[in-house]
């Protein structure tokens, strides 16, 4: 990174992260780049977070942050108004009083190698890895093996239980923990991933012919669809478990600055905050019940 002072500044910071993940390969629809914040401001210690929410803001602000470097916006739709009426506003209002720049990397680190997913698909040992859905030929991001998600070779077969178990144990913690569908005793040895939503990217898993696809906030009638049509067998995770890993990567490379200090948070933003599997026992079958008694 290179910087114009001894100390590096918002621009400087700016500068490397767009030079990894330039804004030009986010989708059309995204909201990327410096949010807020002075570009002439120094940056000493910055904050890797995946969602800016009171209580990541509030880490921040603890920790001392210039800056804060989010991979979901704050802003993604048009706005009207910033007053503190709304938790957004407030946020805004905390960060700049605070002196606190605001960088998001969003779509744009998804496509980039190596990206949100690549350092999903490292947690589980993937190897020979290749992009799920492809950056469209033509687009900005188009070649070197970017694109949506991340298609990979277990090192040894597992079953789906086992998988299951094993990305449980290797993704962050949370309430919710992972959740499979298919048959428990299916052998995957090749598996598709994807950070973030992912069920837009069914049907590639299905034309790439790998035994599971694991990504997050899998919905009720798309995942039945696609197992009654034999696809893939589906591991659904919180959205937040499997983009925390980039966080890592994003930080490495922040680190390479002097005189950058990088913090990575570790607040659990899913909003599922309790789990309880269930325990009732099985209703009798409708022969099995007692006859309603005439009054």
């Amino acid at each position: 990174m290179s910087t114009t002072a001894a100390v590096p500044t918002v621009a400087d910071v700016v500068a490397e992260l767009e030079r990894r993940y330039p804004p030009t390969w986010a989708e059309e629809w995204d909201r990327v780049g410096l949010v807020l914040g002075d570009p002439r401001a120094p940056v000493r210690r910055v904050l890797c977070v995946v969602d800016v929410v009171p209580e990541t803001v509030a880490e921040a602000l603890d920790a001392g942050a210039d800056m804060i470097i989010a991979h979901h916006p704050l802003l993604l739709r048009g706005v009207s108004s910033v007053a503190p009426t709304t938790y957004k506003g407030r946020i805004i209002h905390q960060l700049i009083k605070a002196d606190v720049a605001l960088h998001v990397a969003h779509t744009n680190a998804d496509v980039a190698v190596p990206g949100v997913s690549d350092a999903l698909a490292a947690r589980l040992g993937l190897v020979d890895l290749r992009p799920l859905q492809p950056s469209r030929p033509g687009t900005p991001a188009a070649g070197q093996g970017r694109g949506a998600g991340r298609i990979g070779r277990l090192p040894q077969p597992l079953t789906l239980a086992e998988l299951t178990r094993r990305a449980a144990a290797v993704l962050p913690k949370t309430a919710v923990g992972v959740r499979a569908a298919g048959d428990p005793n299916r052998s995957v040895r090749t598996l598709a991933v994807c950070g973030g939503a992912g069920d837009s990217f069914l049907a590639d898993a299905v034309a790439a012919g790998v035994d599971a696809y694991l990504t997050s906030d899998l919905r009720h009638h798309p995942a039945g669809e696609h197992l009654a049509g034999d696809g893939p067998a589906l591991l659904d995770a919180t959205h937040w478990a499997t983009e925390r890993p980039w966080l890592d990567d994003l930080a490495e490379v922040l680190r390479a600055a002097p005189g950058v200090e990088t913090l990575v948070s570790d607040l659990d933003t899913d909003p599922w905050t309790v789990h309880a599997a269930s325990t009732a026992a099985d209703e009798p079958a409708a022969d099995d019940k007692e006859p309603a008694r005439e009054g």
